[in-house]
């Protein structure tokens, strides 16, 4: 990539993130709508996880896909595809006529975004090569899904209350647009100076890993262990499949060497548990505001915004602490609220009071907002640029398997705990386990973040980068 001014950098930036807000936008928008979605086309509780997991599971099984052919075909043109077929995808959304239709559409939507954000990253990484202004450019980007989750809650709201759900999925056409026409002017083309092969294998191993293990938990409570265990057992298989044929492969689709280093394993499992909290908390948020309280759409949106507005004023400033001193500090943050939120639902039955809510959709909010930039520097940081696609997009692969495992697990324990009760008489007991799971996941977050940027971890990371950069390095240590 050239070496553009610094108004140009800002502007590629902007586009980039134009390209993050409307896939975190439908995200956010998605969970106010389903209730409407629920009652509008005779979907159970396993039919709304769909509507959400079809999204990210075929987005977590595309990513690292994307991202290396990225690195090899040209970083622009894939992106300019991801906008076309996601916008394509928003389309058909709006216009299903039934449940099926509409995750058939969900994961049309899913290939094209998986086209846009970790390209979107890697373009970012290759623009911005100061560390200090590239921690800075990633804060913005982590501001952008605060902006998301504090305009799609009123946005859907708005749109659901008065137009119908169906068009929730129009907001992203002219961003869409907007955004496809301004990379054609102001985008350059880059891609990594050797092009990695296709490793059809390895994406299949993906593919079967990430939807079987999906299916299974979903589907558990209502079609019971003998469907779900043979599930389990293949996406068993595929994760060993991928561990052994992964390493002989000279250019492979998850290169594995990468989780030598201990920051970037301790991001991928921070990205993990911190996205699988976002997922649970937001789909017991909405079940509990709407089905529970009785609130529409609009009101409940108005509810998010506790968790939303300090994501926002948040994701700035970790992106400026992990540019001054390091990832340490924001991940400390982030896993001590999250973790205290889960607690605080959990064992205080937080969503019985209007105080403890409040309270306990802060201190989430405070906890997603510090998470999100550490994750991402630490992910491309100390890795050679010509890899950074590929880098970028097991990082957001992490996001959105730990989103799909969020909603995947955290809707299937709801579901075994309320049976054939109504939401009403048992919501609070039978979320509990799920708020449990939660605080796990941000107690996750605190431990692991603390373990994984140390001088120890850091000294990883160095040894990592130097075989992944030179050959001639790794064959000397017998790499």
């Amino acid at each position: 990539m050239p070496e553009l001014s610094q108004r140009r950098r800002l502007l590629v930036l902007a586009i980039c993130c134009m390209s993050l807000l409307i896939v975190s936008l439908d995200n956010t928008v998605l969970n106010v709508a389903l209730p409407a979605m629920e009652r509008d086309l005779h979907a159970g509780t396993s039919g709304l996880q769909w509507t959400i997991d079809a999204y990210t599971l075929v987005l977590a099984s595309l990513l690292m896909l994307a991202g290396s052919t990225a690195d090899r075909i040209g970083r622009r043109k894939v992106f300019l595809a991801g906008l076309v077929v996601f916008s394509l995808g928003s389309l058909l959304c709006s216009l299903a006529p039934d449940l099926e239709w509409l995750v058939a559409a969900r994961m049309v939507q899913a290939v094209g975004g998986s086209m846009l954000n970790p390209v979107a990253m890697s373009i970012i990484t290759n623009t911005f090569t100061d560390p200090r202004e590239r921690a800075r450019a990633i804060g913005v980007w982590g501001a952008v899904v605060g902006i998301s989750m504090a305009a799609g809650p009123l946005i859907g709201g708005l749109l659901v209350e008065s137009v119908g759900w169906r068009s929730i999925f129009w907001v992203n056409l002219p961003v869409g647009l907007a955004a496809l026409l301004l990379t054609l002017r102001h985008v350059p083309e880059s891609r990594a100076p050797k092009a990695r092969r296709p490793d059809p294998v390895g994406q299949l191993l993906v593919i079967a890993l990430f939807g079987c293990l999906t299916y299974a938990i979903i589907e558990a409570p209502e079609a019971g262990l003998g469907i779900s265990l043979p599930f389990a057992a293949v996406a068993l298989t595929a994760l060993l499949g991928l561990l052994r044929y992964e390493p002989r492969r000279d250019e492979p689709l998850i290169d594995l060497r990468f989780f030598r280093s201990a920051p970037f394993s301790g991001a991928t499992v921070i990205a993990i548990s911190a996205f699988a909290a976002l997922g649970g908390f937001l789909f017991l948020s909405t079940l509990y505001l709407q089905n529970v309280r009785g609130l529409d759409a609009l009101h409940a949106g108005l509810w998010m915004l506790p968790m939303a507005l300090p994501t926002f004023l948040c994701a700035p400033l970790a992106g400026r602490l992990v540019g001054s001193r390091g990832p340490r500090v924001p991940l400390f943050v982030a896993g001590l609220a999250m973790t205290a939120s889960g607690v605080l639902f959990a064992a205080f039955d937080a969503e019985t009071s209007d105080t403890t809510l409040f309270l306990g959709y802060v201190l989430f909010g405070i906890g997603f907002g510090f998470v999100n930039a550490p994750i991402t520097n630490t992910a491309v940081s100390g890795m050679p640029r010509t890899q950074a696609g590929v880098a970028a997009a097991v990082a957001s692969t992490s996001r959105q398997l730990g989103q799909t495992l969020g909603v995947a697990v955290i809707g299937a324990v709801l579901a075994a705990g309320i049976g054939a009760s109504s939401y009403r008489e048992t919501f609070v007991s039978a979320a509990v386990p799920g708020w449990w799971i939660l605080a796990g996941c941000g107690a996750v977050v605190l431990v692991v973040g603390l373990v994984s940027s140390g001088a120890w971890a850091r000294g990883t990371a160095e040894r990592t980068a130097e075989r992944l950069a030179a050959p001639e390095v790794r064959e000397q240590v017998g790499a």
